[in-house]
């Protein structure tokens, strides 16, 4: 079995007293590597120290979580810029509109995510991007920007067949499909039926929305065994399929330097 978790808060402090062995769990459950999305300047530094220490595991974004944007976006957008060109990123990310927390920042918001957009292209990397109450802003920004010249991920897509059919005019755009999959009620599942294989990626957003049967626990990397299992069965797929084909289209839209990675032409 080989898997990728395209998005995970590994470096976050819920993990400060067992990173170590939550790493050790993963790579036992086939995890070959994770992508770590950046939310604010804080949290930098806890990336760059895990991605030194697991340089063949763990692999960086950079950016700035919408709900992170506030009056003072402009300072720390500089600060990000600032560190671009410092190390290889993977991504851009995660970045975004949120509208369920707090619209307050709204206008910010959507200055910092075209910015994030503009890096994108200029830096030829995918964009990584958080929606939440915000389908469409999120998709006229897109178009702003440049549609044709953007590539990503919609994180944490749990979107209708009516949403899926807008991204899928974004050629270059897959769906990230994490836990909420596995959720009773989830429109998710249905959805899938609609969205080829190639146009997703799995991902955890550990330690958040952990799939069932770890409901209500720390989400962590080994659990998206879960999400590939149930990712599978609505595709009527074998598991071992359905996980070398995620982890193809992970590697070839982040480019990470993933060893032995198994294709099906091979």
């Amino acid at each position: 079995m080989q898997l990728i978790d395209s998005h995970a808060h590994l470096y976050a402090k819920e993990f400060d007293a067992d990173r170590s062995e939550v790493i050790r769990l993963a790579k036992a459950a086939g995890v070959q590597a994770v992508i770590l999305p950046n939310i604010d300047n804080d949290s930098i530094e806890a990336i760059h120290e895990l991605c030194d220490r697991e340089p063949d595991f763990a692999f960086p974004m950079i950016g700035l979580h919408p709900t992170c944007v506030d009056g003072d976006y402009i300072k720390v957008m500089g600060k990000i810029e600032a560190t671009l060109t410092k190390r290889k990123y993977y991504a851009i990310g995660e970045t975004g509109i949120d509208l369920y927390w707090d619209k307050q920042f709204y206008k910010e918001q959507k200055i910092v995510f075209e910015e994030h957009l503009r890096w994108s292209i200029d830096l030829q990397l995918p964009v990584v991007i958080h929606v939440r109450n915000s389908f469409h802003e999120t998709l006229d920004c897109i178009y702003k920007a440049g549609a044709n010249c953007l590539k990503g991920v919609f994180h944490c897509f749990g979107g209708t067949t009516e949403q899926w059919n807008e991204i899928s005019k974004l050629t270059s755009f897959l769906v990230g499909i994490g836990g909420i999959v596995t959720y009773k009620h989830n429109v998710l599942a249905d959805t899938l039926k609609y969205i080829p294989v190639e146009r997703i990626v799995l991902e955890t957003d550990s330690p958040y929305l952990p799939p069932v049967p770890y409901r209500g626990k720390r989400n962590e990397p080994a659990f998206i065994i879960e999400t590939a299992k149930k990712v599978a069965a609505c595709y009527a797929m074998k598991t071992e399929k359905l996980a070398m084909k995620t982890t193809q289209n992970t590697v070839d839209l982040f480019a990470i330097p993933v060893k032995n990675v198994f294709r099906e032409n091979t």
